[in-house]
């Protein structure tokens, strides 16, 4: 009996997930070959992925049209059209989130990015959109700054699911399961059912690469070299044996008997940057029970192509990963310094990329006013 990578992968206990979402996509029927094929089985979202979809589509005219004459200014009309896509993309996904219980068929939509500092306005509008959206499979997204740790548990206190995002480290990664646990423990004090409740934590993965390899490259001694590509699965791997030390806890027991789900992780920013690693390095050495992988189409047809499983790759390495993270703080790479460095670039990133779909919706609103 033939199978294929993508099939092998989901048998291991990797969720496919796809980091990509566009009304043209949803209209075309594009997500049937995926679901089909090459079993994905959630999406995810970002401001850069709404930011290319509204800039290289023509499928939202008729709803920019519909909002100019309304008169909605353009933050309205970004959180119409996005909302819009993501309650679609969870119809399209709701008979899977209804096979898992609502593990999977999952699709998430982001908080605002200049709220990212604001703990406050991020509750409010985490709120807002699991509002508008009003499907059971929808994940709201909430960066883990300091700030965002609180919204995180608040959020789940009101029984709303939640997709952690911009994880790089792993005292943060600890900061976040706390928050997670509280915010159950407030949902269940506040009478939610918290079987209903599921959160994963966006745990990103090639952007340290990218950082790491780059100071290698400075440091430029053979020993320096031969660490290049390694960074981000060492670290993603020692996330992971967090994960399974936190979700064995007293704490977590008393929870899980109580009907909680456990937030799992999820292995994010896993198209590989550098051309000389494997294009599939970040799904093929990430594979695990109870993960999610949410990848891009380009790395997603890669693993279909001529990724290889070769069963779990992370449990059992813990060794072999802190020994890479100890040996880059020899040569004086600070891994403090560099997951610091991620978090500040990576929100600047999605401000940038929110400020760009703005004024991508503004003009296309202000030419619809003619």
């Amino acid at each position: 009996m033939t199978t294929t990578p993508t099939a092998d992968l989901s048998a291991a206990g990797v969720s496919i997930w796809l980091d990509d979402l566009s009304r043209e996509r949803l209209n075309s029927g594009g997500f049937k070959r995926l679901i089909e094929d090459l079993n994905v089985v959630g999406v995810t979202t970002n401001p850069s992925i709404f930011a290319a979809a509204l800039k290289n589509g023509d499928s939202y005219a008729t709803q920019v049209g519909a909002l100019a004459e309304a008169g909605a200014d353009v933050d309205r009309a970004v959180f119409d059209i996005t909302t819009h896509d993501v309650a679609q993309a969870c119809d399209l996904f709701a008979a899977e989130a209804k096979r898992t219980d609502g593990a999977d068929g999952r699709v998430s939509i982001e908080v605002d990015p200049r709220l990212s500092r604001d703990t406050a306005g991020t509750i409010a509008e985490a709120k807002r959109l699991h509002a508008k959206v009003q499907r059971t499979n929808v994940l709201i997204k909430i960066p883990a700054t300091v700030e965002g740790l609180e919204a995180i548990s608040e959020t789940l206190a009101a029984g709303i699911s939640v997709n952690v995002t911009l994880i790089f480290s792993l005292e943060r990664y600890r900061a976040v399961i706390n928050a997670f646990m509280i915010g159950l423990e407030q949902a269940r004090e506040n009478g939610h059912d918290l079987a209903t409740i599921h959160s994963v934590a966006s745990f990103f993965v090639s952007r340290v690469d990218a950082e790491i390899d780059a100071r290698l490259d400075a440091v430029g001694s053979e020993e320096a070299t031969a660490l290049k590509g390694k960074a981000g699965l060492a670290n993603a791997r020692l996330a992971y044996q967090v994960f399974q030390e936190q979700f064995s806890s007293e704490r977590w027991q008393v929870l899980e008997a109580a009907g909680a789900n456990a937030q799992r992780p999820l292995w994010a920013s896993t198209g590989v940057k550098d051309p000389n690693l494997p294009d599939t390095l970040y799904v093929a050495g990430l594979v695990a029970a109870n993960v999610v992988n949410t990848m891009p189409e380009k790395t997603l047809d890669a693993m279909a192509d001529h990724g290889v499983v070769e069963g779990d790759t992370i449990t059992g390495s813990y060794a072999e990963a802190a020994d890479v993270l100890d040996k880059l703080d020899a040569l004086g790479v600070s891994y403090q310094e560099v997951v610091e460095k991620l978090e500040t670039e990576g929100l600047d990133k999605f401000v940038t990329s929110w400020s760009e779909l703005l004024e991508t919706v503004q003009t296309a609103l202000d030419a619809a006013k003619g």
